[in-house]
């Protein structure tokens, strides 16, 4: 259980952090960024590999067009100004999952710079620095295989898979806007379709710098960079503490030192891993084997032509065309495929607002319930569609919509399928049939009946609440309501 779930910093207010986020994104697709081998996840150790991304002598990489296309995608998505020309370089160290002795990168000429993303209600702008392709790593593995505890087992299959990496500006001024950012972030790469961001697979992976400076200061203080966590709450919580720590560092009379840290989710704390490296112990230079990569304006316009209409611009238009609320435009944008559907319901539907108020009030309870996402509902757009009509329309009332929903829970079920199972119930408008029912509430209950000719109207609730559970709550209740008051006075 992590010991780090205050959500403030618990700081002096004469400190204020610094953070920048480098965010490494898997791009999705089927092929490596130099070679022909497949990326795809969870194949036996070492068998998507070749002599290019083993790093074989007299092996040669060939850049890979679609790797290049979704990366100048994704950096149109975050604002960025991309380069015609950009250089791959060499990016020298040696580990065990780098077979080659290094990475191809690129370094002071990247393929996007100076883009950002908007934060906050303010709309704060997070700057982004610069957008690049690049390689990845192989894998280590201490677990899972005999002698894990004395030995370390290297997989080269993600060797080679290509990346974006995003780098921010140092403009993040809180833990809450670092998750925020992260959130943004994850969200238009997802609408772009560039990569699945999926963490538990490694297609999303984030590295923290941070560091705290006196308030007012501009100088940047030491940094630390926080590596390998592999959740946005836990890099909240793992800027959380190390900012705490820092702040407690130099209120001793101590040093930062600038390093690599590891965070510990099950205890919530930091630890040193190495001394962070620099840009020179790497020895960068220039890709060899591989040309100068031009992105000209004919190629730049026609991957602009594929760029969708993402989350913030389809939000305001949400709001503009339905009627919706912006809160209501944010739970329904959470991803593009819900969004889609969403849309498709709403041209459908009679009330697109009745159709987000169902989200809302009825749907996001039940699936918090059962710890589900809204991507996981047994009701489709397309079934609160067809519900919402029905309330509209006064063919079911709010209380058969509810017990409705109920049973599509239950069964695991759309709404079109469970309305049939049970018959198509329709709300009775039968006004002798109700009648009767108000007849023999009124003579069971005379102490009640008393009481609101006494002038407690607000028996009028309970006499309402009677006629629903006779009816099944098939009455429909505003007739209800009518022959009631009329009965009763």
């Amino acid at each position: 259980m992590s010991t780090s779930a205050d959500t403030t910093v618990a700081a002096p207010t004469t400190y204020e952090p610094v953070i920048g986020l480098e965010v490494h994104v898997q791009l999705l697709t089927a092929s490596k960024i130099f070679c022909s081998c497949s990326t795809r996840f969870g194949a036996a150790p070492n068998t998507n590999v070749c002599p290019v991304c083993l790093g074989m002598p007299g092996a040669l990489p060939v850049l890979n067009r679609k790797a290049v296309e979704f990366a100048t995608l994704a950096a149109m998505a975050l604002n960025c100004r991309i380069n015609e020309t950009s250089i791959f370089a060499r990016k020298n160290y040696f580990y065990p999952d780098l077979p080659k002795g290094y990475q191809i990168s690129q370094y002071d000429k990247p393929l996007a710079e100076h883009g950002f993303i908007e934060v906050g209600s303010d709309k704060k702008k997070i700057g982004i620095t610069r957008v690049h392709l690049e390689e990845d790593a192989g894998k280590s593995l201490h677990e899972g295989f005999p002698d894990a505890d004395k030995k370390t087992a290297i997989d080269l299959n993600r060797t080679g898979v290509p990346l974006i990496e995003i780098v921010s500006e140092p403009d993040i001024a809180t833990p809450d806007e670092a998750y925020e950012y992260l959130t943004r972030l994850k969200e238009i790469i997802l609408y772009t379709g560039v990569s699945d961001c999926n963490m538990e697979e490694g297609s999303l992976r984030c590295d923290a710098n941070v560091s705290v400076r006196p308030r007012g200061r501009k100088e940047l203080g030491t940094k630390a960079e926080i590596k390998n966590v592999n959740s946005f709450r836990f890099i909240r919580e793992a800027l959380i503490y190390e900012i705490k720590r820092q702040v407690e560092v130099i209120d001793a009379g101590g040093k930062i030192v600038q390093e690599t840290r590891l965070y510990n989710s099950h205890e919530g704390k930091t630890y040193s891993m190495r001394s962070k490296e620099q840009a020179h112990d790497y020895r960068y230079f220039p890709e060899p084997d591989l040309l100068p990569l031009v992105v000209d304006e004919k190629w730049k316009a026609e991957i602009t032509k594929t760029l969708p209409e993402l989350p913030e611009a389809r939000r305001a238009r949400l709001v503009k065309e339905y009627g919706i609320t912006e809160y209501d435009a944010q739970v329904l944008t959470v991803s593009k495929s819900l969004a889609d559907q969403f849309e498709a319901a709403a041209k459908a539907a009679k009330n697109p607002k009745r159709v987000a108020n169902l989200v809302q009030g009825e749907l996001m309870g039940r699936l918090k319930a059962r710890g589900a996402e809204i991507e996981q509902s047994p009701i489709s757009m397309k079934g609160m569609a067809a519900s919402a009509d029905l309330v509209e329309s006064g063919a079911i009332s709010g209380k058969m919509l509810k017990d409705l929903y109920d049973l599509c829970f239950e069964r695991n079920k759309d709404f079109p399928e469970v309305y049939d199972e049970e018959g198509r119930p329709q709300q009775s408008t039968d006004t002798s049939a109700l009648e009767k029912i108000i007849d023999d509430i009124i003579a069971a209950n005379p102490k009640q009946l008393e009481q609101y000719r006494a002038g407690k109207k607000t028996m009028l609730g309970f006499f309402v609440g009677q006629v629903m559970k006779a009816s099944k709550g098939q009455a429909n209740p505003q007739l209800v309501n009518e022959l009631l008051i009329k009965k009763l006075e």
